[in-house]
C-alpha cells in the first residue's frame, strides 16, 4: 500500500510564517496557514522552541515524569495540536523547512544525507562545512531574511558549535545567532532576547533525540532527557513578558527498532548489486544506481523486503508529491530509487555506517509516531 507521505505544507513549515504574519502584521508579506492570529491576540514578541525528537505522539511518555507537560497534555496550560513535519522525518529537512518555510523540493534538503550530483560525494547534511555552499546549495529566501527585509529583527539561539555550518545558514541566516551551552544558557538567552523587545526568538534543544538515538524512547535516560524538556519550559514559560508567548515544537519524533528488525545491506551482496552509492538514513534509503541497472535494484529490493518497505522510483516518489514541487537540480539529489520503511524496521549498514547500525531510537519515515509534531502555545498573560 502506498504510504500516505506529506510535504509539511499546513504543518511544521507554517509556524514561523504565522507568527510572523502576528507580531509584523500583514504588510510584511507573510501567511497565517495555520491561524495562529487567535492563539495570539495582543501578543507582541513570541519564542519559537523546538526540541528535537519531541513528537508529539511521545508527549504522554514524556508527560508521566514532567508535571507541566502533564499539564499541557491534560489543557491546563496553554494549548497543543499535532502538526505534521513533512517528508522525510528527519532534523535537516525539518530545520530548513522551518526555516525557509518551504517543502524540501523547493529548498533542496531532501533528506538525513543525499548525493551531490556535481561531484557524486554523500553528504550527511548534519556534518556539512562550507563546501558547497549553502547560498547555493539552499537557494531559497529563510524566513529570517524575509522577516529582516521587512524591518523585523529575529534571534537564533542554538549550540555555539553549530552557528557557521552548512545547514545553520541554510536554515536561519539573516537571523542573528547567539550561542548557548546548555538548556540554562538557552532560557537565560531566549528570554533576555525578548527582554530586548527581539519580535521573534527561535531556540534550538537537542538532548531528548541523542538520548532517543543511543537509548530508546522511554529508557531512564530518555525519560530523564524528558525531566530536562520540562524543565526547559516551566521556566522559560515562568520568564515570558505577559504580551510574548512561547511555542513549542519539534522536528521529528522517533521509534525504537529492535536488532532482529535491522535488514543489513552490508551483509546481503542482492541488497547491493547494481549500486554506485547509497544515502537516506535507515528508515528512508536513497539509492543510485548504475547506469541500466534502476529496473533490477528496484525489483531486487521489493522482492527482499517485501512488507518491510514501500520501494519505488525517483520519478513516481516526486510525482506523488512527497518532497512538493521539486526542481530539476533537486531531484537529481534524490536516489533513483528510494525505500521507505513502513512499519517496525530499518535498513542499516553494520560496515560503512556502524554508529547508525547500533542505535536504538530511529526516525525518517512516515509513521504518526515519527512524522506528527506538537504544536504548543503558551502565552505570557495565562
Amino acid at each position: 500500500m502506498t504510504p500516505d507521505i506529506r510535504p509539511g505544507i499546513g504543518g511544521l513549515l507554517d509556524i514561523l510564517p504565522g507568527v510572523l504574519t502576528t507580531v509584523a502584521g500583514p504588510a510584511a508579506g507573510f501567511e497565517d496557514r495555520l491561524g495562529l492570529a487567535d492563539d495570539l491576540a495582543g501578543i507582541r514578541r513570541v519564542a519559537v522552541l523546538l526540541v528535537d525528537g519531541f513528537g508529539y505522539q511521545l508527549m504522554s511518555a514524556a508527560a508521566a515524569v514532567g508535571p507541566t507537560l502533564d499539564d499541557i497534555s491534560q489543557g491546563r496550560l496553554g494549548s497543543a495540536r499535532p502538526l505534521h513535519c513533512g517528508f522525510p522525518s528527519t532534523t535537516p529537512v525539518s530545520l530548513v523547512g522551518i526555516g525557509t518555510g518551504r517543502p524540501p523540493g523547493a529548498h533542496g534538503i531532501v533528506g538525513f544525507a543525499a548525493r551531490v550530483p556535481e561531484t557524486g560525494r554523500v553528504l550527511n547534511h548534519i556534518r556539512w562545512g562550507d563546501d558547497p555552499s549553502a547560498a547555493v546549495y539552499q537557494p531559497v529566501p529563510t524566513v529570517f531574511e524575509r522577516a529582516a527585509a521587512a524591518g523585523v529583527n529575529t534571534v537564533v539561539v542554538s549550540k555555539p558549535e553549530f552557528e557557521g555550518s552548512g545547514l545553520t545558514r541554510s536554515a536561519y541566516r539573516g537571523s542573528e545567532f547567539r550561542g548557548a551551552t546548555d538548556r540554562y544558557a538557552l532560557i537565560s538567552t531566549v528570554v533576555g532576547a525578548l527582554n530586548d523587545s527581539v519580535p521573534l526568538v527561535y531556540g534550538y534543544h537537542a538532548d531528548l533525540d541523542h538520548f532517543g538515538h543511543g537509548y530508546g524512547v522511554g529508557s531512564p535516560e530518555w525519560l530523564d532527557a524528558a525531566r530536562g524538556v520540562d524543565q526547559l519550559i516551566t521556566m522559560m514559560a515562568a520568564m515570558m513578558p505577559r504580551d510574548a508567548a512561547l511555542i513549542i515544537t519539534a522536528d521529528h519524533g522517533q521509534i525504537n527498532i529492535a536488532e532482529d528488525r535491522k535488514i543489513d545491506m552490508d551483509t546481503d551482496d542482492d541488497l547491493g548489486a547494481g549500486l554506485e552509492a547509497v544515502a537516506g538514513e535507515a528508515r528512508v534509503r536513497f539509492l543510485y544506481t548504475r547506469p541500466g541497472a534502476a529496473g533490477d535494484v528496484l525489483a531486487a529490493w521489493r522482492s527482499i523486503l517485501g512488507p518491510a518497505a514501500y520501494v519505488t522510483t525517483r520519478d513516481e516518489a516526486i510525482a506523488a508529491g512527497w518532497w512538493g514541487s521539486v526542481t530539476r537540480e533537486h531531484a537529481a539529489r534524490i536516489g533513483d530509487v528510494v525505500a521507505v520503511c513502513t512499519g517496525d524496521a530499518a535498513i542499516v549498514r553494520s560496515k560503512s555506517e556502524p554508529g547508525e547500525a547500533a542505535l536504538i531510537g530511529y526516525h525518517g519515515s512516515v509513521t504518526a509516531v515519527e512524522a506528527e509534531v506538537p504544536l504548543i502555545i503558551i502565552r505570557g498573560d495565562e
